[in-house]
């Protein structure tokens, strides 16, 4: 990690057999702050680049500006027990079978704006599974709506009981 700005860092980038050091900047130094009380150390993620799909132009044909974002949930060492217990069970549609979360970004041509997208999104979908949920408050009918109800089903009943024929030509 040659760089010598305050707070940089570098990531490993693995893209169809090469291998490079890209650095990057963030705020404080190898951390991702997810929430207040989630810090997850950057050697967590693993970032591989490849070619984007879609229309191509010369520029498409040759670089890999794809960011694919791999984070193992499961055997994440910076999560409590509770924490890795709630993200398993909110976010297991997008996990895979070893608990690991993938996201993808491919929307700009420039690798770092596709890195820094996909790391927003890892911090906001991981913020959003430990958000806590508020209870839900039971609540009773209003006398009015009890009453609503009731006339309504006089009304309905009303309605079958014209339906029917009189009591003495039953056949």
């Amino acid at each position: 990690m040659g760089s010598t700005a305050v707070g940089a860092y570098s990531v490993r980038l693995q893209s169809e057999g090469t291998e490079t050091q890209i650095p990057l900047y963030m705020a404080d130094d190898n951390v991702l702050e997810v929430t207040p009380e989630l810090r997850l150390p950057l050697s967590e993620l693993e970032y591989r680049a490849s070619r984007s799909g879609g229309p191509g132009g010369q520029h498409v044909n040759t670089s890999s500006t794809r960011i694919e974002l791999w984070w193992d949930v499961a055997g994440s060492p910076s999560l409590s027990p509770e924490q890795r217990a709630q993200l398993l069970e909110r976010l297991g549609p997008r996990l895979d079978s070893s608990g690991r979360l993938r996201l993808v970004s491919s929307s700009s041509r420039s690798q770092l704006r596709n890195r820094d997208d996909v790391t927003e999104r890892l911090r906001s979908v991981v913020a959003a599974g430990l958000a806590v949920r508020k209870k839900r408050k039971a609540t009773k009918p209003s006398r009015a709506a009890k009453q609503a109800r009731l006339e309504a089903k006089r009304r309905r009943a009303a309605i079958k009981q014209r339906r029917r024929s009189p009591p003495g030509l039953e056949d």
